[in-house]
């Protein structure tokens, strides 16, 4: 670097010795001429905003961002939004504290985090924006680079004024790895250094050092997006690795079939209606089990996707999923390659607010699916978590741990559909694609 050229201090050198006593802990040392201190913070910005790759994010600003949502939102996803809009404003004006910002993947967290990045940078002032991921990679590069060491890589992270740590949870957890990230977000909790971080982890699922960190309600505050992914359009569920509802999507009340005009006898249409009526207040107001039972094609999952998308265009997206597939998801989080922990994925099966599992049958199940299966049903029976469940198994063929819990009136109503399998119109309730009717082992 060089300074002024015309400067009578440094004479162009852009460096100077002070006239400090032997003795002193700066003696002898070069420090930057006054010509040179205003190259030199510039250079250091440029070099973050660089390093932040904010380059191609410049169109993440709080101008292009949707705090309403997308057409079609329900209300509670859109307020979320809002909220966490709202938030992000406030925090890039005050550059107070952190925020800490939950949800699913294309919620619109990065969205958020790089336009206060961006209005901060056109501010001037020093910010780093980066993938937790890349942030590692970047210390480890640094032992062996020739251009500056570990320790003044990782003290200028731990010191920068603003940081911003997007997709925490998505780095390779090693000691050494969750240690760095530690001393990082300890010196900047202890100095109370404005600070973001992105993630779609669940707040247990957070290394407990950090995790208590991040729960300081008097320096950080949590805002969680409930809004669907953008960039998936056509899904409105909050876990579409594990709902399968986009192949129910047109299967609402208003185009269920109640029969009339089959030839049908009063039991059995009195048995459609009762299900038909129960589906539609379970939809209205989730509280409790509701349990379908019924042969094939007499239209349990055609009521259960209705409840689904019901709830979807309130704004309270369930988990709609196949019995059999879900066990299959749960065996593929054991893949060292999976992009979930099997324990993630299993809590947030568990603790959905609205779970509807279709095609239940357990009476050839695997010892290992049994478990699993009672595992989470008596957890949503404890914590009497709304729940829809349809099955084609007589009662008694039902894992009795599981059956025990179905006949508990106080919680659960069981609607039997005594009708034959639909045969005319236009929507027969036959198997869709993906979707599996039986299993000799589940």
């Amino acid at each position: 670097m060089f300074g002024d050229p015309n400067c009578p201090i440094c004479h162009g050198v852009g460096f100077v010795r002070r006239d400090l006593p032997i003795g002193h802990p700066d003696f002898g040392r070069l420090t930057l001429c006054t010509c040179s201190q205003g190259q030199a913070v510039q250079a250091a910005r440029q070099r973050l905003y660089q390093l932040s790759n904010l380059e191609s994010l410049s169109g993440l600003t709080f101008e292009s961002f949707q705090p309403h949502g997308r057409v079609g939102m329900g209300d509670y996803q859109s307020v979320s939004l809002e909220q966490a809009y709202n938030h992000a404003r406030q925090f890039a004006s005050s550059l107070n504290g952190w925020l800490l910002l939950t949800g699913n993947y294309g919620c619109g967290k990065t969205h958020l985090a790089a336009a206060v990045a961006n209005f901060a940078v056109s501010l001037g002032v020093p910010t780093l924006f980066i993938t937790v991921p890349d942030l590692l990679d970047w210390l480890r590069y640094s032992y062996g680079s020739s251009e500056t060491s570990f320790e003044t890589r990782f003290e200028e992270i731990r010191q920068i004024t603003l940081l911003i740590l997007d997709d925490f949870g998505t780095q390779n957890a090693t000691p050494w790895a969750q240690e760095k990230l530690f001393q990082i977000l300890n010196t900047r909790y202890i100095s109370r250094l404005p600070t973001i971080i992105t993630t779609n982890l669940a707040m247990d699922e957070i290394e407990e050092r950090i995790r208590s960190r991040m729960s300081d309600p008097e320096l950080v505050t949590r805002v969680q997006i409930l809004a669907p992914d953008f960039r998936n359009p056509k899904d409105d569920s909050g876990h579409p690795e594990l709902s399968s509802l986009s192949l129910h999507s047109q299967r609402t009340f208003g185009n269920f079939s109640l029969r009339h005009g089959e030839g049908l006898t009063q039991d059995d249409l009195l048995s459609l209606k009762k299900a038909f009526e129960a589906a539609k207040s379970f939809a209205e107001n989730p509280a409790g089990w509701l349990v379908l039972t019924g042969g094939y094609g007499c239209g349990k999952t055609h009521l259960a996707a209705a409840i689904a998308n019901h709830r979807v265009g309130l704004g309270f997206p369930p988990i709609f999923v196949v019995v059999p597939d879900l066990l299959d998801h749960l065996r593929a989080s054991f893949n060292p390659n999976s992009g979930t922990t099997y324990d993630r994925r299993f809590e947030d099966v568990k603790t959905d607010r609205l779970l509807i599992l279709d095609d239940l049958g357990t009476q050839s199940a695997t010892p290992w699916a049994r478990e699993k299966l009672y595992q989470l049903f008596n957890y949503r029976y404890n914590a009497e978590l709304p729940t829809v469940i349809t099955t084609a198994n007589k009662l008694e063929e039902i894992d009795p741990r599981i059956l025990s819990r179905m006949l508990d009136k106080r919680l659960c109503k069981i609607n039997g559909i005594i009708i034959p399998a639909y045969r005319g119109g236009s929507r027969p309730e036959k198997p869709q694609p993906g979707h599996r009717t039986r299993r000799t082992t589940v």
